[in-house]
């Protein structure tokens, strides 16, 4: 949203005190999942149907180049992300692995790390052959960027080790000097507790 200069009004949905299970929100999101978009009265779930949905009404800025190979080429950066790493380190999930396998915090930790930074390997071998720029592929945000972002976040909050994962670093660091990114990380939330 904030890449595409669209204004939203922001309702926090706090997942670690399980808000997202409430009736009031599995009413309107049977996943009980976030994100949740409701805009030209439609209620939109996943990140990536979101961003297709907001790319196919509001186009400008792109967030998918203009060439077939291309937005092929970022689809695929985009969904190793959101399900290859993602769905590993999801909240439900590590809740699980905490509470009903009864995994010890540091056992659930050297999980987490391992997938998350077997995805971040695999992703960085994507990246290399990327065409050249500052971002995942080129030098505008694409819709990669956006799915990249929020899992180096993730992978910082539990210490995922980063060595090696030169390009894609890179990738989020220049992310991250852009306005629309830095207003939408984690500490700029109205609900962020550190």
């Amino acid at each position: 949203m904030a890449l595409k200069g669209l204004s939203y009004d922001y309702l926090s949905i706090h997942l670690a005190k399980g808000e997202q299970l409430q009736d009031s929100f599995t009413q309107l999101n049977s996943d009980a999942l976030v994100p949740m978009l409701e805009i030209d009265g439609l209620r939109l779930t996943q990140s990536l149907s979101i961003i297709e949905y907001l790319e196919e009404t509001r186009p400008l800025p792109a967030l998918l180049p203009k060439d077939a190979a291309g937005r092929a080429r970022v689809r695929a950066l985009a969904q190793s992300i959101a399900s290859e790493i993602h769905p590993l380190n999801n909240l439900r999930v590590l809740k699980y692995l905490s509470h009903t396998l009864k995994l010890d915090e540091e056992s659930k930790n050297v999980w987490y790390k391992h997938w998350v930074r077997q995805g971040l390997q695999a992703f960085e071998k994507q990246l290399s052959a990327s065409p050249a720029g500052a971002y995942c592929h080129g030098d505008t945000p694409t819709m990669a960027d956006c799915a990249l972002v929020p899992q180096i976040f993730n992978g910082q909050r539990f210490k995922v080790d980063f060595t090696g994962l030169d390009k894609t670093m890179s990738v989020f660091n220049a992310c991250m000097e852009l306005p629309a990114f830095q207003q939408s990380q984690p500490s700029a939330c109205p609900d962020f507790e550190a």
